[in-house]
């Protein structure tokens, strides 16, 4: 069990191999705060070490808002180091070392650090009526979460420098024609659509798809050669594992393959 201190973040294994983390502060659009942020983080330590969570999804209270940010009571209070954390970063999470895939499920709107958090996840999964952006240079601010940085990753540059230097957001719609999320649907469908490609990548071997990820994740960021050698070497480590095995013996076998994580 996780202790989190007065329920901020809700953590629950919905169903095999799928955890469900939720930011519960409904009542301050679900912003960050130092016990959100500590939270996060212990969350991600312990889905990481535990073998029997393959995939993560992250969605809010209900609201309008999947996470307003930085609660800016707590900066105004001298208590701004909080809502970090030595490992995590902002909300505990945005710089946390993770390699198995996290999902955002986005109920309206994801400013600021809100959308800093879902950027920080693998796949997005948004409502209709979700709008995204940083308007933190509005405020005479960074989005320093990670924002000005994994945007331009995500969307042609010229979009993502508009947004970054205007601070103005994009709806849903737009997010999706530009492959900033993976899903818009229904508000009441977001949930369930996330836990939908939770489903899909638990279907696969845990090890492949967690190297596959890492390879993926760096693909952005360092030349070709690094990319050439990081995939050999999580080859050399699926290799060695049982489920490289497993899959072409079911293969051949013609039935399902029971994946081990091993």
């Amino acid at each position: 069990m996780i202790d989190i201190e007065d329920d901020v973040v809700l953590f629950e294994v919905v169903e095999q191999h799928i955890g469900l983390v939720t930011l519960n502060r409904p009542a301050k659009r679900n912003a960050v705060n130092g016990a959100v942020a500590r939270a996060l983080d212990a969350i991600v330590k312990r889905t990481e070490a535990d073998p029997a969570i393959w995939a993560v999804v992250i969605t809010s209270a209900e609201g309008p808002t999947f996470c307003a940010g930085a609660d800016l009571a707590e900066v105004a209070a001298g208590r701004a180091d909080e809502l970090s954390t030595p490992d995590g970063g902002f909300a505990g999470f945005v710089e946390a070392k993770r390699v198995k895939p996290w999902i955002a499920a986005v109920k309206g709107s994801a400013l600021g650090g809100g959308l800093e958090i879902s950027l920080a996840c693998d796949l997005r999964v948004v409502s209709t009526e979700t709008i995204v952006g940083l308007p933190e240079v509005k405020r005479g601010l960074i989005a320093g979460a990670g924002g000005i940085y994994r945007l331009p990753r995500q969307l042609p540059r010229a979009i993502a420098l508009e947004m970054i230097a205007t601070g103005e957001p994009i709806g849903a719609a737009r997010a999706e024609a530009l492959g900033l999320v993976n899903r818009v649907v229904p508000a009441d469908q977001v949930l369930e659509a996330a836990l939908g490609l939770a489903r899909a990548i638990c279907a696969n071997a845990p090890i492949a798809v967690r190297e596959s990820l890492q390879v993926a994740r760096l693909a952005a960021e360092v030349p070709e050669d690094v990319s050439i050698a990081a995939t050999r070497q999580a080859f050399e480590r699926l290799v060695v594992s049982e489920d490289f095995a497993e899959g072409p013996r079911a293969f051949v076998e013609k039935r399902a393959p029971r994946w081990t994580g091993r």
